[in-house]
């Protein structure tokens, strides 16, 4: 189909391949992105649910503030990587934004088993990460810890702690997409 005929959608790449819809029960870890949270929190609508959280209270009080402004309801908690305050087989999607390659081995396996106890059994994980980051967010992290997540990937990653049929979706606009399922 000729490029002047196909319909743009407007969403940026992040919010199209998360492919949440109306109704969804959202948990976004990761408050880096808080414009991607924005939009991510719009699409479950008011029949749904949006929670973000992460352990930096700036970063919370950024996505809630851009949320608040961009209209949609937003639950946001400020919380260790290793004990997130919400229920069990609550969530229907997670998804991890720019954490899994930019915390320590330890803090990664525990961010993973919290995610995997509050995703519902069927319930989808996508990971988001930004490829060759810099900038402040990053200052002082080890290529140690880098290099750790790169060797896995996060495909490898999610296989390892517990989660099914692991791929990478996409690698575009400087993003890597990967997903996999929490077994029913």
């Amino acid at each position: 189909m000729a490029w002047w005929l196909r319909k743009s959608t407007g969403e940026s790449l992040s919010v199209s391949m998360a492919g949440v819809k109306l109704g969804d029960r959202l948990l976004v870890v990761g408050c880096s992105d808080p414009m991607l949270i924005a939009q991510l929190a719009s699409k479950t609508g008011l029949t749904g649910r949006a929670a973000a959280v992460d352990a930096r209270e700036n970063a919370v009080a950024a996505a809630a503030d851009v949320a608040a402004r961009e209209g949609a309801l937003l639950e946001t908690f400020t919380a260790p990587w290793n004990a997130l305050p919400l229920e069990g087989d609550t969530f229907d999607v997670v998804i991890i934004r720019d954490v899994l390659p930019y915390v320590d081995a330890a803090k990664r396996a525990w961010c993973l088993v919290e995610v995997h106890r509050v995703l519902r059994p069927g319930g989808r994980c996508l990971v988001i990460d930004g490829s060759a980051k810099k900038g402040i967010l990053h200052v002082g992290r080890s290529d140690a810890v880098l290099s750790d997540y790169a060797a896995a990937g996060p495909s490898g990653t999610l296989l390892t702690h517990g989660f099914k049929a692991a791929r990478v979706l996409a690698e575009r606009e400087g993003l890597v997409f990967a997903e996999a399922v929490k077994p029913a």
